[in-house]
């Protein structure tokens, strides 16, 4: 008997250790998959750097579409100031979004993005951008959000991307979780 008890509790003990990690990976999946997306360009994501690049520019230009989105439930309005640009690869670009608190209340609000086509997403490099930061604004406030970026001159040798004329650089604007959660206590 004692050997059976011995076994279950050994049982017993794997079985909540799996739980407990997969749980674990549950809860981690979602910060661990933004950060792959980040890293490698994958799904569109644009990749995040630090420094822009130095050399050459590229004699090719891409054309740089601007889309933006808000969520019904955050009470903003929210554009960019240009509809598109032309974009010499290599070459160190500055756009500007524009958003608009239209309630009576302080809102805030954090943005996504997404790259398409989605195999371009690997030569986005943004240096500064407003996405994934939470953003407040005061009732009636409008504030200008700009983004940095360059696209990377290797998208021009890809055969998976060598082909692509233009590329869209949407922004979705949802209310914050943490204000969220602030003002249901």
């Amino acid at each position: 008997m004692p050997d059976l008890r011995r076994r279950k509790r050994l049982t017993a003990t794997a079985l909540a250790a799996v739980v407990g990690v997969m749980g674990g990976l549950a809860f981690a999946s979602a910060p661990l998959y933004q950060l792959f997306c980040k890293v490698t360009g994958f799904g569109g994501t644009p990749r995040t750097v630090a420094t822009a690049p130095q050399g050459a520019i590229s004699e090719r230009t891409i054309r740089i579409h601007f889309d933006a989105n808000v969520n019904l439930g955050l009470g903003w309005t929210f554009r960019p100031e240009q509809n598109d640009l032309s974009v010499p690869l290599g070459e160190m670009t500055l756009a500007f979004y524009r958003a608009a608190n239209e309630t009576d209340r302080p809102t805030a609000g954090t943005a996504t993005y997404n790259v398409t086509p989605h195999a371009a997403g690997l030569y986005v490099a943004k240096l500064e951008c407003f996405c994934f930061s939470e953003q407040r604004l005061k009732p009636g406030e409008t504030m200008a959000m700009p983004v940095s970026f360059y696209i990377d001159p290797a998208i021009a040798t890809d055969p998976n991307t060598r082909d692509i004329q233009a590329i869209t650089l949407s922004y979705t604007f949802f209310p914050s979780v943490k204000a969220a959660e602030a003002n249901t206590r």
